[in-house]
């Protein structure tokens, strides 16, 4: 495999950064899940809890980064690539700005991580959702859990096989389908922040504290089919339809951008009268 064909890492996670990860990953998926195993007793409020949560959720995020910066594999460059495409990211999703699901913003996050990597995609997905609720006003107790869900999504992209020696129509279509499940699931796991707390619904799709785990599974299921899934499915189709007409371009753009950035070359500082510095 030639140098040029390898593809480089903004990112190189070291065992502080995967701790991190993981870390802010197992409280997402409490933050998530914890109603669904409540008992009947729980006082079950976001309006009190999500407070809480955004003061726990965002300092962990933080610690992703110094943590990776930390393990030497967040520089300069990467910063500034992540401020490039987070203000890319945030200003690409006023343009739907949720309507009908279009949503153009996946399809950048699921090609940058790719791209960058797991890690890089992590902070990429979290820092641009966070940018465009601050562009937006989209700001409440929603937003950590959209920052960690669109982390997942493009850490998810990193992630997967190929990223060397998969090229052309085949990465295109495995990218593809990626986006389109990514999008769904974005939403699916969304409903979960909300659903448990609305109240009035009908009783097919209502949740209820106590209730056995799959009896709530087959409720919030029917929730999702009769709510959201006309947002998901457009976002999917969006996210597919880009892949295909723009990925190509991005995609060479991206790895152009991160081979001249020259992530992984050690800089070098000239001392006078001797060699050179590298550190």
């Amino acid at each position: 495999m030639t140098a040029s064909a390898r593809q480089v890492r903004a990112v190189r996670l070291g065992p502080r950064s995967v701790a991190a990860l993981c870390l802010v990953s197992a409280i997402g998926v409490v933050a998530f899940g914890w109603p669904l195993l409540a008992g009947s007793g729980s006082g079950l409020a976001h309006s009190q809890d999500a407070p809480w949560l955004f003061a726990a959720l965002l300092p962990l995020l933080l610690a992703v980064v110094v943590a990776t910066i930390g393990d030497r594999g967040l520089d300069a460059k990467a910063i500034a690539m992540l401020g490039v495409l987070a203000a890319a990211g945030a200003a690409l999703r006023p343009l739907g700005a949720g309507t009908a699901g279009i949503e153009p913003m996946f399809f950048l996050m699921v090609l940058s991580g790719r791209v960058l990597g797991p890690g890089f995609g992590f902070v990429l997905g979290s820092v641009a959702m966070f940018a465009s609720a601050l562009l937006t006003g989209g700001v409440g107790p929603w937003m950590p859990f959209q920052m960690l869900s669109m982390g997942w999504v493009s850490m998810g992209a990193g992630l997967l096989p190929g990223p060397d020696r998969l090229r052309g129509r085949r990465e295109l279509l495995l990218l593809a389908g990626y986006g389109a499940v990514a999008a769904v699931g974005y939403g699916l796991v969304m409903n979960l922040q909300g659903w448990p707390y609305i109240g009035g619904l009908a009783s097919g799709v209502s949740f209820v504290p106590g209730d056995p785990l799959s009896a709530n599974l087959t409720r919030y299921l029917a929730y999702c089919l009769a709510t959201s899934l006309g947002w998901d499915l457009p976002r999917a189709v969006v996210t597919v339809v880009l892949t295909f007409a723009l990925g190509g371009t991005v995609l060479k753009a991206l790895r152009r951008a991160t081979r001249r950035a020259a992530f992984e070359t050690p800089v070098a500082f000239e001392t006078p009268g001797g060699p050179p510095d590298r550190s």
